[in-house]
């Protein structure tokens, strides 16, 4: 084997000249510039050199190791460049061809209930109210007839936030939409019918809750408003959205801060099937009952003069029902499969007329 510097720089040379892609010359650079490398051996032989050899031997190898360095280096940069040329060219797109159709994009399912509860309502009088998803602790609770030490705020003390520097008001994500009705009551002069759906926060997680959900909670004010206009309400509205005229419903005496009386709505189905208004089963799907007066003093408003009910519902509870979901994790995992089998087509929004 030659150890001629210049003989050693043509042959390293060619072969990096010879290299036509990186692993290839990679290969090139181990052999000559690795721990085991052609021109690594060579500067190990200095140690058993004579002095004068030595020196006159290390200078021409170390002359040689720059250059072949140098070079190594150059070629690697030209080869990536080359790759990544090669790589453009593969990847580029031509924007003067028309975009492959992918499909249309749909409706999430919750959006598409949101669209069908209000076109329901609306037809029953209701105007659609809104407000902050950071609530007041008054507004959320206290006005609520659920002051501090209240049981029924075990499971919706969660999300508090720290209080505006000046404003000691204590602040939480708001654990329902009540907090809208509040605020329309202290703005608005009755008559009231109003709906507000909304996101809500709780400290859930599970196949049947999530931290932030969805809510629709109604609210009707008036004179002489009696329990008959309440289940007449929403009786009409579960039959409807569940596109069944017969389907069964029962009210059912429960317990709520804010209403007295209260209830909870029931619905037909079947266990076996999972068939909404058949079997006979019971499936609870809204809480509702008549504003508790305590309510209406709190909103400025005589309970003498004025009374009304109130209900609220889970908008990802009645889609799962509808659509035969189980799990309402999936809403929120953003998988396109999903929601092709479950989105709805935007260009047929909920119409009454047309029926839902």
């Amino acid at each position: 084997m030659t150890e001629d510097p210049d003989i050693l720089r043509k042959e390293c040379q060619a072969a990096l000249a010879a290299a036509a892609d990186l692993k290839s010359w990679d290969a090139v650079r181990v052999s000559w510039l690795g721990k085991s490398g052609r021109l690594t051996g060579l500067l190990k032989q200095l140690g058993g050199m004579p002095p004068d050899l030595r020196r006159q031997r290390g200078v021409e190898l170390n002359r040689l190791r720059d250059d072949l360095t140098h070079a190594v280096t150059a070629r690697g940069e030209a080869l990536e460049n080359q790759a990544l040329d090669a790589r453009l060219r593969a990847e580029s797109v031509d924007i003067s061809m028309p975009v492959p159709q992918r499909g249309r994009g749909l409706v999430h399912p919750v959006s598409q209930a949101v669209e069908e509860i209000t076109a329901l309502f609306a037809a029953m009088g209701f105007s659609v109210a809104e407000g902050p998803d950071i609530e007041t602790d008054w507004h959320n609770f206290s006005a609520l007839n659920t002051p501090a030490h209240h049981p029924a705020r075990t499971d919706q003390d969660t999300f508090y936030l720290p209080p505006v520097e000046g404003n000691e008001t204590a602040r939480v994500l708001r654990t329902q939409t009540s907090g809208v009705q509040i605020r329309t009551m202290l703005s608005q002069k009755p008559p009231i019918r109003i709906i507000a759906p909304g996101r809500t926060y709780r400290a859930d997680h599970d196949a049947t809750h999530s931290p932030m959900f969805h809510q629709c909670e109604g609210l009707v004010i008036d004179r002489d408003i009696t329990l008959g206009h309440l289940k007449g309400c929403l009786t009409g509205f579960l039959r409807a959205f569940f596109n069944n005229p017969d389907l069964p419903v029962r009210f059912r005496a429960s317990y709520f801060p804010f209403t007295e009386p209260s209830m909870e709505v029931d619905i037909g189905w079947s266990r076996r099937t999972g068939e909404i208004g058949a079997g006979e089963d019971w499936l609870e799907v809204l809480g509702s009952g008549m504003v508790q007066p305590r309510v209406l003093a709190n909103c400025g408003l005589d309970p003498r003069e004025w009374q009304g009910f109130a209900f609220g519902m889970g908008i990802e509870r009645l889609a799962m029902l509808k659509n035969g979901i189980p799990d309402l994790r999936s809403f929120y995992e953003s998988d396109v499969r999903w929601l092709t089998h479950f989105g709805s087509n935007p260009l047929m929004p909920a119409l009454l007329h047309e029926g839902l």
